[in-house]
């Protein structure tokens, strides 16, 4: 007979607006099927919720209090005000006031409440936005669509997960960048050209993983990759495992 202990780990993932998509006739929201299919390798269960514009951090304790993690994925920009930047870069695309206000309160709340937390790429822009970071708005094209191998700070979360391989093929879409880091957080890999390309807690409650690439594209494929995953559905059993009465 099975147990809560049995029981795959909740992971919540906020859905992404689309205006469009295949065998819906109407506008949708959706996620990625690679990243689901991550969280459901690594043994999560993956929960697409709604990202409603109204949640404060206070509403998402009970809407939430099953959660045993958060995964904050990727999308388009996050609007500049959230980072105190009022000029939108021309490059600016996919602004969403209501995803973003959703996300920004989503964050907040597993921040903290100590619940864990991946954040890849937006997901990443927004916990440093939360934090009092800001974001570099356009950094150009060389992070669209390549591929390249990254190095991790020798002792970091990153580092244990790729081991005993020193370096983790990395997949990256993105043309924003962390600029100034949050206060509460550290860089522990960078890309070649100086790019924070993950960042782990300085002294945050609960755990934490930030990436600025997309390991859904490779996980399939590379256990490195996977491995990102693999640690957040273990965070999120420790973190149901924690609150068992």
């Amino acid at each position: 007979m099975s147990t809560v202990l049995d029981a795959r780990p909740l992971v919540v993932i906020p859905a992404r607006f689309s205006s469009s998509a295949s065998a819906l006739r109407y506008a949708a929201e959706v996620t990625a099927r690679a990243l689901v299919e991550s969280v459901w390798r690594a043994g999560g269960e993956p929960v697409v919720v709604h990202p409603d514009a109204g949640a404060r951090s206070d509403d998402l304790d009970a809407r939430f209090a099953f959660a045993d993690a958060v995964l904050l994925p990727g999308g388009g920009d996050l609007h500049p005000s959230h980072y105190g930047v009022d000029e939108e870069h021309d490059a600016l695309y996919d602004v969403d006031t209501d995803q973003d206000a959703f996300d920004v309160a989503l964050a907040s709340w597993a921040l903290e409440r100590g619940v864990p937390t991946l954040a890849i790429c937006r997901g990443l822009h927004v916990v440093n936005a939360v934090l009092g970071g800001t974001l570099r708005p356009h950094i150009g094209e060389g992070h669209r669509h390549t591929r390249r191998a990254i190095v991790p700070e020798p002792g970091v979360l990153l580092a244990s997960l790729c081991a005993p391989a020193d370096k983790v093929e990395i997949s990256c879409y993105h043309h924003q960048a962390i600029d100034r880091l949050a206060p509460r957080l550290r860089v522990t890999a960078r890309a070649d050209d100086g790019v924070p390309e993950a960042v782990e807690s300085a002294d945050l409650v609960g755990w934490f993983l930030g990436v600025q690439w997309h390991p859904e594209d490779l996980a399939a494929e590379d256990p490195a990759n996977q491995a990102v995953f693999d640690a957040l559905a273990e965070a999120s059993r420790q973190h149901r495992n924690s609150r068992l009465p």
